[in-house]
């Protein structure tokens, strides 16, 4: 008993024992638009769950004064809220504070635009929660910031990385791996990529749910390999992870959305956003099959274990679906 018990804990580390939610902690998204010497419009998106809002707020010095432009504009998964800020000076230079952030996981992405067309571009966290608002930032500041929110949002996206832990399972030698998360990432990338830049454009409720959809099926193709039926996934997985991947671009691409890109850099912020999501890609899939080689090194698991991730991945994945499908078609 001891040593089924042992077994059932390594593997709900392997499938990550996380809430049951699939959707990533969002960043907030500060807008500054400069619309006259000193005169500020202020855009403010809070992302929320539910009815639950986090209490976090822009501070600005107390030498500008702010008023409420419209009422808040609650919309799914965010909350927005519009001020005027005005001042007898720039607030280049001033000092950005965002209350209570401290007390969160949730990102601040500020993108500011002057008067005379320069921009700036640069992210609050938890453990730094004030900056003093630049001028024109480079190129470098929308790389490192843009990477850095791919990262986070492949990282915290689980569906997503329940997909590629499938993806991995069902994949049988190192090759095919290769071939299979290539493709995968491909892809996406193109969907991503088309999606961000207007070309082409889907609903995202109706995408999440078949992305949950998309889990429950690879769930289902990965049992069917266990119990010893070869179908076209296990025998060709890289041609279901690309086909599939396309759909999770729109997913991505929606996320950005969410987050916004810098006007002056879209191409840029966009490009590194997607290296950032390859690069928390890569790492996920070098955990996981470091986590494969060491669980391997055990002859002993019961012959049931090897069922648990794909079944465990598979109800999750159901239970993202019915909530999904449940919410698109929720009437107000």
């Amino acid at each position: 008993m001891k040593n089924k018990l042992v077994t059932i804990f390594v593997l709900s580390l392997l499938i990550f024992p996380v809430s049951l939610t699939a959707h990533e902690i969002r960043p907030a998204y500060l807008q500054i638009i400069e619309i006259a010497d000193h005169q500020y419009e202020i855009f403010w998106k809070v992302p929320s769950m539910g009815d639950a809002v986090p209490r976090i707020q822009p501070v600005f010095p107390k030498s500008f004064s702010i008023e409420i432009l419209k009422n808040p504009n609650q919309i799914p998964g965010s909350v927005i809220y519009y001020y005027g800020l005005s001042g007898n000076e720039s607030i280049r230079g001033h000092e950005l504070y965002i209350q209570g952030l401290n007390k969160t996981l949730i990102d601040v992405l500020v993108n500011i635009k002057y008067l005379n067309g320069e921009t700036a571009t640069f992210m609050l966290q938890a453990d730094k929660d004030s900056q003093l608002i630049p001028g024109e930032t480079s190129s470098l500041d929308v790389i490192k910031t843009y990477t850095v929110l791919g990262v986070e949002h492949i990282l915290l996206g689980i569906d997503h990385l329940l997909f590629v832990l499938a993806l991995i399972l069902i994949t049988k030698g190192r090759w095919k791996i290769v071939k299979t998360i290539t493709a995968f990432t491909i892809a996406h990338s193109i969907t991503l990529s088309l999606a961000a830049l207007g070309y082409v454009n889907f609903p995202g409720a109706p995408v999440e749910a078949v992305i949950a959809l998309s889990i429950v099926f690879l769930a289902v193709e990965l049992i069917n390999n266990l119990n010893g039926r070869q179908t076209l996934t296990s025998k060709k997985p890289w041609i279901v992870a690309f086909s599939f991947g396309l759909l999770h671009g729109f997913g991505f691409a929606g996320a950005l959305a969410d987050i916004g890109l810098p006007q002056q850099d879209i191409p840029l912020a966009l490009a590194f956003f997607n290296v950032g999501v390859e690069i928390g890609q890569l790492l996920f899939v070098l955990v996981i099959l470091v986590c494969l080689k060491l669980l391997s090194l055990y002859k002993k698991w019961p012959s049931y274990v090897a069922k648990i991730p794909a079944y465990a991945i598979g109800s999750i994945a159901a239970f993202w679906m019915i909530e999904r499908v449940v919410a698109f078609w929720k009437i107000p």
